[in-house]
């Protein structure tokens, strides 16, 4: 039976204020990087990281001396606030290009630990059967966040839809096409919302943790889809810097990277998750 708190962006927001207020004074936040006696609590996205971390919990951590609480976060800002204030310990939702830009705009420390899966980003619509059946002006929804939405928009290009400057990198903007012959336009949405646009816009870019919760399947489902070879943008757990060598952690990094893992990701996931080490 899973043991883990679901905590809506709702509640969070109306919780913001008094986190901001109390996090210098919290005991939690003041001595996490010393007490490790307590339970390893990591903030993750529902699906599939919060799965992933409660195989570990009802089938390894036991064994391994691992008290582990998972906590379920709906967005993608909250965990790293909550890991940098000490609310929990460590966070499991995102990839390095995204924490590099999210540390660069909010002055925070966080660090990854290990590599555990990809989730390929992919491109879906009710009303399409393949990419190339897009009518000129149609209407694609992307990720708001600038790491995602360049994401994106390189998925689309890279499958000829689009064209974007050289070099823009994880930068890219819709400011940035070059060329677009079927003259499409674009939908920026929160992350979470993408799935739920499909009956709305023509098609959507969605990420893949978003699009498993939606009962889309990325290996077969998705019109075009990101390739896994050489690819950036696995998902990590990750903590606060200098908390790195917390013996908890390194616990669940080993856990997390190991052949049972490996083995529920491929039998649960079917090719939407795949496991990066």
């Amino acid at each position: 039976m899973r043991n883990s708190a679901k905590i809506t962006t709702a509640v969070l927001a109306a919780g913001a204020l008094t986190l901001g207020l109390s996090a210098c004074g919290s005991d939690k936040g003041s001595d996490s990087a010393s007490d490790t006696s307590g339970p390893l609590v990591v903030a993750a996205s529902p699906t599939p990281h919060a799965e992933i971390l409660n195989f570990v919990k009802d089938n390894l951590a036991k064994k391994a001396g691992l008290d582990l609480e998972v906590k379920e976060f709906t967005d993608y800002v909250t965990p790293n606030t909550a890991t940098e204030d000490g609310s929990v310990d460590a966070n499991y939702f995102q990839n390095q290009p995204y924490l590099d830009d999210f540390n660069k705009k909010n002055g925070t420390h966080i660090v990854p630990v290990v590599t555990v899966h990809l989730e390929p980003l992919g491109l879906y619509s009710h009303k399409v059967k393949s990419a190339d059946a897009l009518k000129s002006g149609a209407t694609i929804a992307v990720p708001n966040d600038s790491v995602n939405e360049a994401r994106a928009l390189k998925l689309l290009a890279a499958n000829g839809l689009i064209t974007l400057k050289d070099g823009v990198g994880n930068d890219a903007t819709p400011s940035d096409i070059t060329a677009n012959p079927k003259k499409l336009t674009f939908k920026e949405l929160e992350a979470a919302q993408t799935p739920r646009s499909l009956d709305d816009v023509d098609a959507a870019v969605v990420n893949g943790n978003y699009a498993i919760e939606a009962d889309l399947k990325p290996a077969s489902d998705a019109l075009v889809l990101e390739s896994a070879k050489d690819n950036p943008y696995g998902n990590f757990l990750a903590v606060k810097k200098g908390d790195e060598s917390d013996p908890r952690v390194k616990k669940l990094a080993g856990l997390l990277t190991s052949a049972e893992v490996k083995k529920f990701i491929e039998d649960k996931y079917a090719g939407s998750v795949i496991a990066s080490f």
